[in-house]
């Protein structure tokens, strides 16, 4: 029953994610953790299903006319490099998870109480803002196995610089972009991937195709907004108690 729990674990995974640009890589570090999978498979793993999974939302979203390369440039261009350096860190879990969890628990509840801000008016980022707040996602996002649209979408939110789904459609860039560098930072783990991880990516590409298309052309914005509050809050719980 474990491998079938685990498919269908990462399916949902995949759907709830993507619906709101992300691919999902805390959610199965979350799953894999539950499981007992050896810690040093969980990161690499979750980078690649979310390579398949980012991908996916990436295009949906872009299709639909949610991004912006001018929000999504700056950010990119030092999370990049440092989703690598972090990729190539190896350091204790327990106590980067907890305090994971605990500013993604706070970030699902500030995106709860501010639903109404898509009415408000959102501008780009300043530049050097963009670049710092990107290089601290890359690196936390190498270190910890994830692709950083975590960190990201509720700081384009938050801080209004970026409506909901175009926020989503950046996030789903950067994590692609991030998890593709994260793991050529951690490269040399790869080859432990398990071996039926061609099931768990047929789960996270069926997943990520129908949350995507969910996100960019079902759901309106307040629904994002509360399912990505969920997402969080899902991730935290996870993060600090497994």
């Amino acid at each position: 029953m474990e491998p079938i729990f685990i498919i269908l674990a990462i399916f949902i995974v995949a759907i709830l994610y993507s619906s709101v640009g992300h691919g999902g890589a805390s959610g199965y570090l979350a799953v894999m953790a539950f499981l007992a999978v050896a810690p040093e498979v969980t990161r690499p793993t979750a980078l690649v299903l979310n390579l398949f999974v980012a991908s996916i939302a990436a295009f949906q979203f872009y299709r639909a006319g949610y991004f912006s390369w001018s929000v999504f440039w700056p950010f990119a261009a030092t999370s990049i490099p440092f989703a690598f350096i972090g990729g190539m860190i190896k350091l204790p879990t327990n106590a980067y998870k907890i305090v994971l969890g605990f500013v993604l628990l706070f970030a699902s509840f500030r995106l709860a109480w501010k639903f109404a801000s898509d009415n408000k008016e959102v501008g780009p980022p300043k530049i050097w803002m963009a670049l710092i707040i990107g290089a601290c996602i890359g690196l936390l996002s190498g270190l910890v196995g994830v692709g950083g649209g975590i960190f990201l979408t509720p700081v384009l939110l938050l801080m209004h610089w970026s409506e909901t789904k175009t926020a989503a459609g950046v996030s789903a860039l950067f994590i692609l972009v991030n998890s593709a560098s994260g793991l050529a930072g951690n490269y040399a783990q790869v080859s432990v991937l398990p071996a039926n991880v061609w099931f768990w990516i047929a789960a996270a590409v069926a997943g990520g195709g129908v949350g995507s298309l969910l996100g960019a052309k079902k759901f309106d914005s307040i629904t994002l907004r509360r399912v990505l509050s969920a997402v969080l809050l899902f991730a935290s719980v996870k993060l600090i108690f497994v």
